[in-house]
């Protein structure tokens, strides 16, 4: 048992002195990122997207990427991503789950991960648990997008169906869980494909990841179509049935007389 705890906690070393060799790589982009003037720090975003198109991949742009949302953040924002942050962030493109204790700056650790993966235009969701935090964060964090060049969404209940479809274009979409999974529902009861909101899903950061996957995951999620057109068609056969009258009588169903 001692042997199995000493191989966990040294996979854990490795994996956190992986992430730190990243996080250094990052840092040590700060002053060059500094240097820049605003133009040439947005200009990165276009220089970016021709890169993937030439064949790069996301992980070969991260460190350069992350740096470049760093800065941005700090022009912005007044805010400068800490060392941790740039771990957690790392952490979250690929795909895992990134714990942050209070006051580490979680927000702000998204923001990096968000930016790198919607370079590819497939657009990203960033999901809370409440229409609060993602008007704040949609307001906030979307500053820092707004910058460097990409465009920013919010996903709320009470938007029309066109809202909806444009704000599910942008390349940063801000939403509750919740209100994901109805319209993803919604999207599957259509009839005509042009009246469907989302997207192709492409990467999606997930708030509170605990409470929205564990917690709010035991409610499930149901919506039903409108039944008004097929009970008008019941009630219209109905009423046509009942006004059919007996117009004919097969001659078999006749009891014959006997033959004398």
């Amino acid at each position: 048992m001692a042997g199995i705890l000493t191989k966990l906690f040294d996979l854990n070393k490795r994996e956190l002195k992986r992430l730190e060799k990243i996080a250094d790589q990052i840092d040590a982009l700060s002053g060059e990122m500094k240097r820049l003037p605003d133009s040439a720090l947005k200009a990165k975003t276009d220089e970016f997207k021709n890169r993937l198109a030439k064949g790069e991949t996301l992980d070969d742009l991260l460190v350069e990427a992350y740096a470049v949302v760093r800065e941005a953040s700090r022009r912005v924002l007044g805010l400068y991503p800490f060392k941790v942050q740039l771990m957690g962030a790392v952490v979250l493109h690929e795909g895992n789950i990134a714990e942050m204790k209070t006051g580490e700056g979680k927000t702000l650790t998204s923001t990096m991960p968000v930016y790198l993966n919607a370079l590819t235009g497939e657009g990203v969701h960033v999901v809370t648990v409440n229409d609060y935090l993602a008007k704040r964060d949609a307001t906030e964090m979307g500053k820092i997008y707004e910058f460097l060049g990409l465009s920013v969404g919010l996903n709320l209940p009470e938007m029309s169906r066109e809202e909806k479809q444009k704000a599910y274009q942008a390349d940063v979409t801000y939403g509750t869980n919740n209100e994901f999974g109805f319209d993803y529902l919604r999207d599957n009861m259509v009839l005509y494909k042009e009246h469907m909101v989302q997207r192709p899903l492409n990467y999606a950061i997930i708030d509170e990841v605990d409470s929205i996957l564990i917690d709010e995951a035991r409610t499930p999620l149901i919506i039903s179509g409108s039944a008004k057109k097929s009970n008008e068609l019941y009630i219209q056969a109905n009423a046509f049935v009942r006004t059919l009258k007996k117009a004919w009588t097969s001659p078999w169903t006749k009891k014959r007389k006997p033959s004398s």
